[in-house]
Order: C-alpha cells, then structure tokens, then sequence
C-alpha cells in the first residue's frame, strides 16, 4: 500500500473561538465547513479540522480536554485503500467510517484512512551560499517572511505507555518504517519507505498516559520557521520553545501552544529517507532533542529573546 501522508487531523476543542483564531494567525486557509465544524487547509489541501469538544460525532479521546482526536491518513488509490481495509479487517475495533476503513490503534488514538485529497504546490525555499556553492543566489537579496503558510501536516507526536506495541501496529500492518528510535522509548516512524524522516513519532510517558504532544506543520525554509514563529509571537500565543534544531531529523523548529490541545510546530529542512537508511538507535537526551533552541521564544516586536521576568 502506499501512503501519501497525513491528509487530515480531527481535534476536539473547549474554546472553538479561540481555536479558529489560532489557526487563522497559523497561516491555515478556512475551508468548506459545515457547522459545527470548522476547516482549515495549508496550502496542499491537507486539513485540520476542528469540533467542539462534546460533538458526539467525535471518537473518544485520548486524554481530557482539547486535543487531537483522529488522524485520517491518505493513500494513493482505491486499491491501496482496499488493501488498508484487508489489513485492518480483524482489528476489534474495525469499522467503516463514512466509507473510509478506521479503527483504534494500540494508543487509542482514532485513525482512519482515504484516498488522498491533497493536491501537488510548487513552492521554493531560499536559495543558500554556502562555501561551496557561493553563487546559489547573486544579486539578490535572500527571503524575508512577515508570516508562515504552511505546506502540509507533516507529522504528529504523540505520548504512549506501549511503545512497542504501537510500532508493531504500524509497521506490521501498516507498512510503516522504522526511521530511528529511542531504545525502549520512543519510535520515529515514517508512511513512506522514501520520504520525510517521520510522519508519527510516539514517546513513552508512563507518568502521564496516552495524549498529544504536538501537529508538525512543514514549511518553505528556516526563514519562513522565523518568519511564522515571529507573526504568531506578535498576535500574542505563546511559544514553548523555538527557534532551534533538531539533530535526530536536522530539521529546524518552533513551538507553540495551541489552544486545541498540545503544540504546534513550524518545521523546515527534515531528512529524507529511502530504503537504504539503516534506523539508528539513539540516547533520549537533552543534546539530541535539540542542537540548539531558544526557550520561550523569540519577541515578535523587539526580535529579541523572551526573557523571564
């Protein structure tokens, strides 16, 4: 079967005003709704769909409060689609849902699956002079981004009391791949075996039960990660930390709390990945979480670091 990615996230949210708000600053284009759902597409067409927190028409949740409460991935054709529902066929908790195959996964989080809806963007990132490459971009003044427009959604992180059991899930029957790991800990697992270094990340947190981290939101380059963390700090959210990199993925983040649950992350210049990656098994330490990261945020108006006060 092949995957396209995540081609929609469902989350169910105490404060659908200021949810709506948040993702109209996020850089997210509303999208045909029907009350009492609201839409928001990037600029692909992958959705973020929000609902309110008791709308029965919810899966049950993971965790109390706002947060995601379904991941419908996206598969290329019909037949890829048949082929998710015979793997899926002999799961308790099976279900038809409004024509897509869905079930619970061993997190409980509910997932379900569609032929795609997103559409192919030609956008470009900064062209960079490196030492090597000096004249990449010559008589021209580089990128400057006064807010983000996210791409995709391109991937989520979750926490987990079964690691294991939850890799096992979406490799065996999935087709997923295993990118690299926390020994024990924690799984970075990608939809595609050629793609971006991962689509779902799940971390053990004993102490805390199943519930969301964060929803990964991809865009151009490490100057729209700026330039988006920035707008957002000048509309007033607040961020938990960003800018900064990450060494497992190389990949540049920053991180905001998000009023419909967890965070949300603006992320640029992942890894990508084919066949013959061989996953790493890698300490869960401060200094391979982040090279570097600035926490608390940057101020959006003085462009200086946020400090406590």
């Amino acid at each position: 079967m092949k995957f396209k990615g995540i081609d929609r996230i469902v989350y169910g949210v105490g404060d659908m005003a200021s949810g709506i708000r948040f993702f109209n600053d996020w850089g997210l284009k509303r999208g045909a709704s029907q009350n009492p759902s609201v839409m928001f597409q990037t600029l692909d067409g992958t959705e973020a769909e929000l609902r309110p927190i008791d709308d029965p028409h919810l899966p049950p949740p993971i965790e109390e409060g706002s947060t995601l409460r379904e991941v419908i991935w996206g598969v290329e054709t019909e037949a890829d689609l048949i082929t998710v529902e015979n793997a899926l066929a002999n799961e308790p908790s099976y279900v038809n849902r409004d024509g897509r195959p869905a079930c619970v996964d061993p997190n409980g989080l509910a997932i379900s699956f569609r032929v795609t809806q997103r559409r192919e963007v030609m956008v470009e990132g900064a062209a960079i002079n490196t030492f090597a490459h000096p004249n990449a971009r010559v008589n021209q003044q580089s990128t400057f981004y006064n807010r983000a427009e996210p791409i995709e959604i391109g991937h989520v992180v979750l926490f987990a009391n079964d690691v294991p059991a939850i890799q096992e899930f979406y490799v065996e029957k999935l087709g997923f791949c295993l990118s690299d790991s926390y020994p024990g800990s924690g799984a970075f697992l990608r939809c595609r075996a050629q793609g971006g270094h991962h689509n779902i990340f799940v971390l053990d947190a004993p102490d805390r039960g199943p519930g969301l981290n964060h929803v990964a939101f991809t865009v151009r380059d490490i100057h729209e990660v700026f330039g988006g963390g920035l707008h957002v700090d000048r509309c007033g959210w607040t961020t938990q930390i960003g800018p900064g990199r990450h060494p497992v993925s190389s990949a540049y983040f920053w991180y905001v709390e998000n009023p419909c649950g967890g965070l949300a992350e603006y992320f640029a210049d992942e890894d990508y990945l084919t066949e013959a990656w061989k996953p790493r098994e890698i300490d869960r330490t401060n200094e391979n979480y982040a090279e570097w990261g600035i926490g608390g945020g940057i101020d959006g108006h003085t462009r200086r670091q946020h400090l406590p006060t």
